[in-house]
């Protein structure tokens, strides 16, 4: 059963962190030499890791509704000296759900556990979780729609009375343990909220759906976690990262990581400059949209395999070697977002603006 709990420091420290944890500070120490403008960011602020996670809920940048909706559930929380509500976190992977899960309870200063939702087999799975949550504590269970319905069940009792029910023995000699709960949260987050059973979805007092980046943001993220890895990047190449990352912050840190890769190589100083940015987009296959070599290859085989579709999921599949789930979950999305492709009761279209993107003419099939 993979496990993973990580406990807060004890009060001292959290004052030391808070003294700490302010990463808007004017002083910028000996990185005034870096080429970009990082706003007030301070590096400095507190040592510098390569964990690009932010650390507080004044470290994360977009979802700015969600995070002040956030920051009131804690302030009321903390105000009351109460137990924060279950909170249920959905929307597309890499989006900051666990950002968000992870930042929650360094806010309020509390104990902290993680689960994954597949790794939990059977009650018994959850019960060690259940019984170690202290007063106030969080419990993050990432893939939540994924619990096993015996499991969902038992946890039912846990989220809406703090008890469980523990069952000993077997036949005439079997009894039942009512054990008391102390009261804590439950953080669900799932890529797939309508597959979550309603009585699950009743029991979480705040849901919160997290929606792609603006670019701009994107440029923020990217220009912070460049910091944070020690290395640095011109502006331009910064809108170059945010702009091919299709509105993912872990699409951005990813392909951040990798261009860092080639300017370490390229430049003597490691810095990501312009020309070094295009020049790994170019080695990654990522165009300027952001589409990366399966994309542009889904788009041509509708095209010249099925002059523009429309064609079905299974065909465009098999044509292209690829399972219909990695099409319909990995490539589709974004195609779909971007206006490059429909989907119609007959099958998927490649639009005209997808034709554009290719660099064709909708009215000709210049492949056959």
């Amino acid at each position: 059963m993979a496990r993973e709990t990580t406990f807060l420091d004890d009060d001292d420290d959290d004052d030391d962190n808070r003294d700490n944890s302010d990463n808007f500070g004017n002083d910028q120490g000996d990185n005034d030499d870096l080429p970009l403008n990082r706003g007030d960011f301070d590096p400095n602020s507190r040592e510098i890791d390569e964990r690009l996670r932010p650390q507080s809920l004044s470290d994360v940048i977009g979802q700015s509704k969600v995070v002040e909706r956030v920051r009131v559930m804690l302030d009321a929380t903390k105000k009351r000296n109460d137990t924060l509500g279950h909170i249920l976190f959905d929307g597309p992977p890499g989006i900051g759900k666990t950002t968000l899960a992870t930042v929650i309870p360094r806010e309020l200063g509390v104990d902290f556990q993680i689960a994954a939702g597949p790794s939990l087999d059977a009650p018994k799975d959850l019960l060690p979780y259940l019984t170690n949550a202290g007063h106030g504590s969080v419990l993050f269970i990432d893939e939540i729609h994924r619990l096993r319905p015996a499991v969902e069940e038992f946890l039912y009792p846990a989220m809406e009375d703090f008890r469980i029910d523990i069952a000993l023995g077997e036949g005439l000699n079997a009894r039942t343990i009512n054990m008391q709960l102390k009261p804590f949260t439950v953080i669900g987050a799932t890529t797939r909220a309508g597959m979550l059973t309603a009585p699950m979805r009743d029991r979480f007092v705040y849901r919160e759906h997290l929606d792609f980046y603006e670019p701009d943001d994107l440029v923020e993220i990217v220009k912070r976690n460049a910091v944070k890895l020690k290395t640095s990047l011109t502006e331009e190449a910064a809108g170059e990262v945010a702009r091919r990352s299709q509105g993912t912050p872990r699409k951005a840190n990813n392909i951040l990581l990798r261009t860092r890769d080639f300017a370490t190589l390229r430049d003597p100083n490691g810095q990501i400059t312009t020309a070094i940015a295009h020049h790994a987009m170019e080695m990654l296959e990522i165009d300027s949209l952001g589409l990366e070599r399966q994309d542009r290859r889904y788009l041509e085989t509708v095209v010249s395999v099925f002059q523009g579709g429309p064609a079905g999921l299974s065909a465009i599949a098999h044509s292209m070697s690829i399972p219909t789930d990695t099409l319909e979950d990995d490539i589709e999305p974004f195609l779909l977002r971007s206006g490059l492709i429909q989907r119609t009761p007959r099958g998927r279209i490649v639009t005209d603006r997808g034709y554009e993107h290719l660099g064709l003419d909708p009215g000709l099939s210049p492949f056959i």
